[in-house]
């Protein structure tokens, strides 16, 4: 049977691309948000219209078919493509009106955007908002996000950045934690406390290491990942840790110690596609990022 290549709609060939490059229809389900059922029926779809196996089935996962790697290229290029037409036309919006997606990490997304949008809101109420929490860095080549407020600069090619400055870091704990084991006041008596820090990141490990500390995974007796829970943690008295001052000051029952600790800073920068970023609705939304995140940082 005649392959019947204009049966095969973009739909497929993203389910193609998202197994090809997970290697599980698990991991591409949860990449493209539908249920691995549906991934199933879809591969097995673009194999029926295409008239070849794309796939071999494993015991851990899928492996592509020798025609299925001739296609891949193919399939990416079609990708990128549509990709390059999406960006391009949304660059041409003059409207002020329409969507807006922006990604930051948990930590920020929770603390610092919600009184900027709600203002923005409030501000260009044509102007929708999606806003995605995420501690991973979103593509912003392929619309994932269309702005993203990041701790690091992106070395994406075709993306415009702005640094906003640093957000000064502290050592915390709850007020309840320090009336029980005491305030430390020396290097010494901060080993002493038990201290919270990171599971899999070694950011906290490789942040003290730049100061001079030789800071091991095994000094933190709590250990978490998620920067939201991370900080709960924090509040709930399971040791000092650490946390943006602009935040931690605020918080009732929590106090800051060890004010004089080097402690390195975090760096906060936008980033957006410089085909989208001068479009009506993306530059006020960048805008009123910038000014409203501007207050928490030290240039």
């Amino acid at each position: 049977m005649e392959a019947s290549v204009s049966n095969l709609d973009w739909s497929l060939v993203q389910v193609f691309l998202a197994v090809a490059e997970t290697g599980s229809l698990s991991e591409a389900a949860r990449k493209l948000g539908v249920s691995q059922p549906t991934m199933g029926r879809q591969i097995r779809q673009a194999e029926r219209v295409l008239d070849v196996t794309l796939f071999h089935r494993q015991p851990r996962g899928l492996a592509l078919s020798e025609t299925g790697l001739a296609l891949l290229p193919h399939a990416q290029v079609m990708r990128d493509s549509l990709q390059a037409l999406s960006l391009t036309a949304a660059g041409r919006s003059e409207q002020l009106t329409g969507p807006v997606r922006i990604t930051a990490s948990v930590f920020t997304a929770h603390h610092h955007l919600p009184p900027i949008l709600a203002q923005l809101r409030e501000e260009e109420p044509e102007i929708s908002i999606d806003l995605v929490p995420s501690d991973r860095t979103e593509n912003l080549l392929y619309r994932e996000a269309d702005i993203a407020v990041r701790m690091h600069r992106s070395e994406q090619l075709d993306i415009v950045t702005r640094h906003l400055g640093e957000l000064e870091l502290g050592l915390y704990a709850a007020t309840t934690y320090l009336d029980r084991v005491g305030r430390p006041q020396t290097l010494d008596d901060f080993f002493e406390t038990d201290l919270v820090g990171y599971d899999r990141s070694d950011m906290i490990l490789r942040g003290l290491r730049e100061k001079g500390i030789d800071a091991q995974r095994d000094w933190f007796a709590t250990r978490c990942d998620h920067h939201g829970v991370y900080w709960e943690l924090v509040r709930a008295g399971c040791g000092i840790g650490f946390a943006q001052t602009c935040v931690a000051d605020l918080e009732p029952g929590v106090e800051r110690v060890l004010h004089d600790m080097p402690l390195p800073t975090l760096p906060l920068w936008l980033a957006a596609h410089e085909a989208v970023r001068a479009t009506p609705r993306l530059r006020r939304v960048w805008d009123a990022l910038a000014d409203g995140l501007m207050p928490f940082v030290k240039a």
